[in-house]
């Protein structure tokens, strides 16, 4: 995998890092394609899901699993247009939300494919552009009336610009899955008048849960393309991401003494204190308070205190560790050992997509083995 651009801070100068795992990142492509028993359109919106867009892309440039990438606002298009380009990569890239005309020109000539809702979009959609029509199926976020989309698809053919037809599933992680097979009923019934176009519908929990859907030709797994998916268990997914901070202060304490703002812990022992320089301006979640660990020295430890907006304080007590040592926040270790993030979730009383997406630009992403 190539190394993140000349403008990232060198690992060695890291004060945070996020090591991104391309081993990781294949295995869970190839797995999820074949549980689907269909290519993916790879979503990478969110800075790919906090992953790091330049880390990932080159991923999704080599995967045979990929078959194109999505993201969600103009300007993510143009960005994973641009990295894909200097990977001579042609895959398309599509955009799930919306534009303004005075984005067209651009997303035209980076060769980036629309989203349509409406009639309306369809008539103002520009020449040269491709267009996937998103049908509403009962999601009711996004998306024409089913009634509706089989003349805007029409009226898309008629232009020589309908390159897909698309929904989404609201609810295919539930255990009754009446409502998913509704909704792809409804999704068949507007599709069979297109049949000359690509069909895609299944986001994670609908591969993981109902496996090849009838004359599909893509599937869209988000979350657990990244190895995380709650609440299914799903042991083949490989985690890809592993955060870690530096000690930057170490300094002892007597028992007794509180730590932190509001004083939120008293130390039962003599301790010693390592600092970090991360915090919930960097994503670390606030909410973690009084619950979270980390990994240091081989060992989990407890987060003392409250977590800071820059810093947060760690019960290293006993361990052979100095400033400039790296500790895992979530993921594995150097002696592999590991935290997943859906613990800092339950700790958090979060969900996973909201600790990668709210991951900072403070914490510099690389790339791994």
């Amino acid at each position: 995998m190539t190394t993140p651009p000349a403008s990232h801070t060198p690992l060695a100068f890291a004060r945070a890092r996020a090591l991104i795992s391309a081993s990781a990142l294949h295995h869970n492509l190839k797995f999820l394609s074949g549980k689907a028993g269909v290519p993916l359109l790879w979503p990478m919106k969110a800075n790919a899901y906090g992953h790091g867009l330049e880390v990932v892309a080159p991923v999704a440039a080599e995967s045979d699993a990929v078959w194109g990438m999505a993201v969600a606002t103009p300007d993510e298009a143009l960005k994973l247009s641009a990295v894909l380009r200097g990977l001579h990569c042609c895959k398309p890239v599509m955009l799930f939300g919306a534009s303004f005309p005075e984005e067209w020109p651009a997303l035209v000539e980076a060769g980036i494919e629309f989203t349509v809702n409406t009639l309306a979009e369809a008539e103002a959609l520009p020449p040269g552009a491709r267009a996937h029509l998103k049908v509403n199926t009962g999601m009711h976020r996004l998306g024409a009336d089913p009634a509706e989309a089989v003349e805007i698809g029409r009226r898309l053919e008629e232009r020589g610009q309908l390159a897909a037809i698309y929904s989404h599933f609201s609810e295919a992680e539930a255990e009754d899955q009446t409502l998913s097979w509704t909704q792809f009923q409804t999704f068949q019934e507007v599709v069979r008048h297109f049949p000359n176009v690509l069909h895609h519908m299944g986001n994670s929990s609908a591969v993981l849960n109902l496996g090849p859907l009838p004359g599909v030709d893509l599937a869209r797994p988000g979350l657990s393309s990244y190895g995380v998916m709650p609440p299914i268990e799903t042991p083949e997914l490989i985690p890809a991401m592993t955060v870690q901070a530096r000690i930057t202060y170490l300094h002892s304490a007597a028992a007794g003494e509180r730590v932190g703002y509001n004083g939120l812990s008293t130390l039962t022992r003599d301790t010693l204190i390592a600092t970090l320089p991360v915090g919930y301006a960097d994503g670390y979640p606030r909410r973690a308070t009084g619950q979270a660990e980390v990994l240091i020295a081989g060992e989990r430890r407890p987060v003392l205190g409250r977590v800071c907006m820059d810093h947060m304080m760690v019960d290293a007590t006993g361990l052979d560790v100095r400033p400039g040592d790296w500790v895992t926040l979530w993921g594995h270790d150097a002696q592999g050992n590991a935290l997943h993030i859906s613990e800092l979730a339950a700790w958090s009383d979060m969900a996973e997509y909201e600790i990668l997406t709210r991951l900072g630009g403070r914490v510099e992403r690389f790339a791994a083995p």
